[in-house]
């Protein structure tokens, strides 16, 4: 009955969102910042203002406390304070200072839970771990061990959520840790996963986390982050995947002797977010403040993978396989892994120790998933078999002016070998395509009569120029690419 008239009372002063309609968001707590949810009933002032009972009751109580009929009965109190800067006292105007609290920092409120309420993933069409990882194919070229075991580690882990959990066998959380060289393609196939599966995603960056006091962002604003990808739902926040990057800074420095609050620190802070806990997040900011709204969110069904580069652990794998016979005749040599590119294959829970990360963070990240070093012939495949190669892009570009660009088989190889000497993986790729791209896309459009354009290994090494083909009859007849475009 309370809630009704509440609810008409509302209609009745229009100081709902919309006209009294219900918007789906909680009450925010115009005093503490507590939704409705944590803070109760909510008393309805004008001008789309909300207070709940404790800071209703708190404000009365200073109220109270005031003798406002003394000050306003005594003229000459009056006329003391005015000559004093005080002049025309009065009471708040609270529309002065409302203006309303943007949907970025309020809670959707949550769905009431039914006994017969069916779980939000259905097992049947939840894609088996084939149905994944051939989804990942048609985007990411190799890793087919990590794409295997991402696919697996997921499916896993939304099963988990779409069981019951009131079984006595309660299955864990398969965390994943990925470990690559740069440009190995580690975000990219968080990002590819997250889109595919259609679940909210936050990637956040391990290098800008501090102690809770600290400048720089909280531990818990990567759960902050889902839950603004999630649009401030609780409900979808909850089942979604974070992908903190760079977690290999967060290595304890062997030569450190002073308190970082930016490396063990962090490791120790983010244990309870892995395992699963409930933690108070601020609602559309990095960090707690008294003017931002809090959100409680559970992570106990929360995917979180990390990613980092590692970069010097080659030298500790290459260290403890050294150890096994280092006298007589079947000694290594010193040399033996310096040319192995993928040593990193042969990562073991120990050489992480080594390299600085806890043992209670590692245990939380149950599946470790070493990535491989991309070669030229993957780096070949990356520019023209997924979806939305590279190649694929510029000759959708070109194809709006009419011109037909293609490669060489040549020039690919040209290419991918200049990105090996870059080393930084398959993000060399574009920098290099879009430097010798440059004086074509400029120059095409002066000339209507160019129909084709192919770009050779010699354009690429600087010895010769590009094969330009003229239309024929000044019709413009172009055959279609090679490649499809899709």
């Amino acid at each position: 009955m309370e809630e009704n008239r509440t609810t008409e009372d509302r209609k009745n002063q229009g100081q709902g969102d919309q006209g009294g309609q219900d918007s789906g968001y909680e009450e925010i707590c115009f005093v503490c910042r507590r939704p409705e949810s944590q803070a109760g009933k909510m008393f309805r002032l004008p001008n789309k203002i909300s207070i709940c009972e404790d800071c209703m009751q708190r404000l009365m109580d200073q109220a109270a406390q005031f003798d406002y009929n003394g000050l306003l009965n005594n003229p000459d109190l009056l006329k003391e304070l005015n000559k004093h800067g005080m002049p025309n006292i009065g009471f708040v105007n609270m529309g002065d200072i409302a203006g309303g609290i943007p949907n970025s920092q309020r809670i959707k409120k949550r769905k009431e839970k039914k006994e017969e309420e069916k779980p939000v993933f259905d097992i049947k069409k939840l894609p088996a771990p084939h149905k994944i990882k051939a989804q990942l194919d048609e985007y990411v070229i190799g890793q087919e061990h990590a794409k295997k075991v991402i696919s697996v580690a997921v499916y896993n882990h939304y099963k988990r959520i779409a069981m019951d959990q009131k079984d006595e066998i309660e299955i864990d959380k398969s965390n994943i840790l990925l470990i690559g060289p740069t440009g190995s393609g580690k975000t990219y196939l968080v990002k590819t996963l997250a889109k595919l599966l259609d679940v909210p995603l936050a990637i956040a960056d391990a290098t800008s986390m501090t102690e809770a006091g600290y400048i720089g962002d909280d531990i818990e604003s990567c759960v902050s982050k889902l839950l603004s990808a999630s649009d401030n739902d609780i409900d979808r926040t909850e089942q979604g995947i974070i992908f903190i990057d760079e977690i290999d800074k967060l290595a304890r420095k062997r030569d450190e002797h002073h308190h970082s609050v930016g490396n063990e620190a962090v490791q120790q802070g983010l244990l309870k977010i892995l395992e699963g806990s409930e933690v108070e997040v601020p609602v559309g900011a990095n960090s707690k403040n008294m003017m931002v709204p809090m959100a409680r969110v559970n992570t106990k069904n929360i995917l979180f993978i990390c990613g980092g580069a590692f970069p010097d652990l080659d030298e500790v794998i290459k260290n403890r396989l050294k150890k096994q016979t280092s006298i007589g005749f079947a000694a290594d040599l010193k040399d033996k892994f310096d040319k192995d590119k993928n040593l990193q294959k042969q990562v073991t829970t120990e050489d992480l120790k080594k390299y600085g990360m806890i043992p209670e963070f590692l245990g939380r990240l149950p599946v470790i998933c070493p990535l491989e070093c991309l070669t030229k012939e993957m780096l070949v495949e990356i520019l023209k078999e997924p979806r939305n190669a590279i190649l694929k892009q510029y000759q959708k570009l070109l194809l709006l002016d009419e011109v037909d660009l293609q490669f060489d088989d040549g020039a690919l190889e040209a290419i991918a070998e200049k990105a090996i000497e870059k080393e930084t993986g398959a993000r060399a790729l574009r920098a290099i395509i879009e430097e010798f791209m440059l004086d074509i896309m400029y120059e095409i459009p002066k000339d209507d009569n160019i129909g084709r354009v192919t770009i050779t290994r010699d354009y690429i090494e600087g010895r010769g120029a590009p094969v330009i083909e003229v239309r024929s009859g000044g019709v413009p007849q172009i055959e279609t690419a090679e490649t499809p475009l899709q």
